[in-house]
C-alpha cells in the first residue's frame, strides 16, 4: 500500500508545472503560448529570461529527487517502488493533471529522479549532454543523446537491481520519444540554437 502511495505522490509532484507558474507570476503570460509552447526551463529561458529559467530547472530537478526520496522513505528504499516512482514523477511532468495532461519533456524531473537512484551514471550522462550541446548548440540534441546512452551507463557503472535497470531503459526511451518533434526539426534544419540570454 505504501508503494502505491509513493507512486501517487510522485505523479502529483511531477505534475506541479513550475515553469508555467513562474512565467504566469512574473509576466502574466502563458508560457505554453510562447516559443516552443513547452513548460520546461529551455522555453522559459527563451521566452522569459535567465532567472525564471534557472528557477524552473532547479525546481523541476528538485521535484524529481523529492519524489524518489519520499518513495524510499515510505518503502524502506525498495528498488521496485523507487524505480516506479522515478517513472511516475516523469509521467506527471509530461502529462500533468493540472494542465490537462499536456506538459513538458521531463528532462529535469528525470535528472532529479535518477540523481537519487543512479547518481554516478547520471553524472556520466550529464557529461554526454554538455559535450553534445557544446558541439551542436542544441539543448534537445544533448538531451536525446544523453538519455539514449544513459541505460548503457547505468549497466556498465552500476549493474543495478533489475527494476532500476528497467526504469533507466524506460526513462531513456521516454525522453527520446518526448523529443520527437525536435528530431523532426533537426532533419528540417529548423531546430532552435541554444543562446544563454532572453
Amino acid at each position: 500500500m505504501t508503494g502505491l502511495l509513493a507512486i501517487g505522490i510522485a505523479y502529483l509532484l511531477g505534475g506541479i508545472p513550475f515553469g508555467y507558474l513562474l512565467v504566469k507570476l512574473s509576466t502574466g503570460k502563458d508560457v505554453r503560448s510562447e516559443g516552443s509552447g513547452n513548460i520546461g526551463a529551455t522555453n522559459v529561458l527563451r521566452t522569459t529570461g535567465r532567472a525564471s529559467a534557472v528557477a524552473t530547472l532547479v525546481l523541476d530537478i528538485f521535484k524529481g529527487f523529492a519524489a524518489v526520496w519520499i518513495a524510499a522513505k515510505l518503502t524502506n528504499d525498495d528498488p521496485l517502488w523507487t524505480s516506479l516512482s522515478a517513472l511516475a514523477v516523469m509521467a506527471g511532468h509530461a502529462y500533468p493533471l493540472f494542465l490537462g495532461f499536456k506538459g513538458g519533456k521531463a528532462v529535469a524531473s528525470f535528472i532529479g529522479a535518477f540523481l537519487y537512484l543512479t547518481p554516478l551514471a547520471l553524472a556520466a550522462a550529464l557529461i554526454v549532454f554538455i559535450l553534445t550541446v557544446a558541439a551542436t548548440r542544441h539543448i534537445s540534441a544533448g538531451s536525446v543523446l544523453a538519455a539514449g546512452t544513459f541505460p548503457l551507463g547505468v549497466w556498465l557503472i552500476l549493474h543495478p537491481p533489475a527494476p532500476v535497470m528497467l526504469a533507466s531503459l524506460i526513462a531513456g526511451a521516454f525522453i527520446v520519444y518526448r523529443h520527437r518533434s525536435n528530431i523532426e526539426r533537426w532533419r528540417a534544419g529548423t531546430e532552435n540554437v541554444f543562446v544563454w540570454k532572453k
